[in-house]
């Protein structure tokens, strides 16, 4: 469980986010949505401690973050970033292998252990066939499955993916998400995710946080959140919101302007 209590976080002394709450649970998506400026990233950092809490609690699995030490949380917390720097000559399985750093003690090696999580994370991933390939010969989706499958390896309880399907093309965003679901319900790990794409959104989220000038503007699931009065509300925009023919779920139409 994540959870926030009364949160402020920001740079430099000034607050992005102020007076935050919100908690998410194992097995579920926690979609984070709102304007460019809005705090996604924010939050993200605040949680993996990337940036400094201003004010209030931020708990992982009931134990205050300012508590836990740092090497401890990062194998609790892994990060899926919006564009990872990779290094373009390592394998693809060494890349994975990064994952098992926090486990590693000062000076120690990866064991057979570590080589085994690592290799299960990539079978997870379904990326057992890039193993050999260099990270810079991946496509742009490849890549970011292996960054999935570092932060698998390092068996975390939560994973938080910032902006994950900014660089993707439509079938690679829904493969990468398709992806953070599974592994999200099998492993019951707890998944916060920052999108821009509100259909991805609402397609892939249990609930939906909508954030607007650093505060939190409605949170809720899909259909209660995504709303025509809301989008304009926060995002300023004229958009038609209607049920999927499928599955029911909040769709947003836009509409061009002919004027």
């Amino acid at each position: 469980m994540i959870e926030l209590k009364d949160v402020s976080l920001g740079y430099n002394c000034r607050a992005v986010l102020e007076h935050i709450s919100l908690k998410a649970a194992p097995g579920e998506i926690l979609g984070l949505i709102g304007p460019n400026g809005s705090g996604k990233s924010t939050l993200i950092r605040g949680i993996t401690r990337v940036i400094d809490l201003f004010s209030g609690h931020i708990l992982v699995g009931g134990r205050s973050l300012k508590d836990i030490r740092r090497e401890d949380l990062a194998r609790l917390v892994a990060t899926v970033p919006q564009s990872a720097a990779l290094p373009g000559a390592f394998t693809a399985f060494e890349v994975v292998l990064m994952g098992r750093t926090p486990h590693l003690g000062f000076l120690r090696y990866e064991g057979r252990k570590d080589l085994s999580i690592a290799w299960q994370a990539m079978e997870a991933t379904q990326t057992e066939y890039l193993a050999e390939r260099r990270v810079g010969e991946l496509s742009g989706g490849e890549r970011q499955r292996i960054v999935i499958a570092r932060a698998l390896a390092q068996q975390p309880k939560v994973i938080l993916l910032d902006e994950p399907t900014t660089y993707l093309d439509i079938n690679h965003q829904v493969e990468t998400l398709d992806l953070v679901r599974k592994i999200c319900l099998e492993q019951n790990l707890t998944v916060i995710v920052a999108l821009h794409d509100l259909n991805l959104a609402s397609q892939y989220c249990d609930r939906l946080v909508i954030l607007d000038e650093g505060k939190i503007f409605a949170e809720g699931i899909p259909m209660e959140v995504l709303t025509s009065g809301n989008v304009k509300e926060v995002y300023g925009a004229e958009i038609s919101i209607l049920s999927h023919p499928i599955n029911g779920l909040p769709v947003a139409l836009v509409t061009a302007s002919r004027g």
